[in-house]
């Protein structure tokens, strides 16, 4: 699915309350940008039967108080397999494919997670792109200050889009 047809879907099935779907609209420029930086019109994030998407958190060799929690993206199901045992010990776990810009999307409203790492390259599990949910919640600012919706009171912009 091409990245016109994923923001169409995003659009969508989003909220009929008469402004998510405008937000989301506003929104989608940025979104289509960083996701034609991305390779891969579809990644696979592995996630519980509930669909909650796992989440890794990593430390710093030099500094073990540093922490931030990540949730991995991988071009193919076999890197999933060959990055982590996790789907062949846990039976909960399952590896899906889900849109990019839906990943982007997502990325905006998970408080729990600091960052997307994309592997971009299969069978390259080691180099990744980080997308931080800090820079995304920024582009998701300034797309919404260069649209018509930037007349539109703040209170009236849902807190939860994503």
């Amino acid at each position: 699915m091409n990245l016109d047809t994923q923001i169409q879907l995003l659009i969508d099935d989003a909220p009929q309350d008469g402004i998510t779907p405008k937000v989301v609209a506003a929104i989608a420029p940025g979104l289509k940008l960083l996701a034609e930086k991305l390779h891969h019109l579809q990644y696979y994030i592995v996630q519980s039967l509930e669909q909650e998407w796992v989440v890794t958190t990593l430390r710093s060799r030099d500094e073990p108080d540093q922490e931030k929690r990540v949730i991995y993206a991988f071009p193919t199901l076999e890197d999933v397999a060959t990055a982590s045992d996790a789907t062949d010990i846990d039976p909960e776990l399952i590896a899906v494919p889900i849109p990019i810009t839906l990943i982007l999307f997502q990325l905006i409203g998970l408080e729990t997670v600091d960052s997307i790492i994309f592997f971009e390259m299969p069978g390259d599990t080691t180099n990744g792109i980080e997308i931080c949910r800090e820079d995304m919640q920024r582009l998701v600012q300034v797309q919404l200050q260069q649209s018509p919706l930037s007349n539109t009171p703040s209170n009236h912009i849902p807190p939860n889009i994503a």
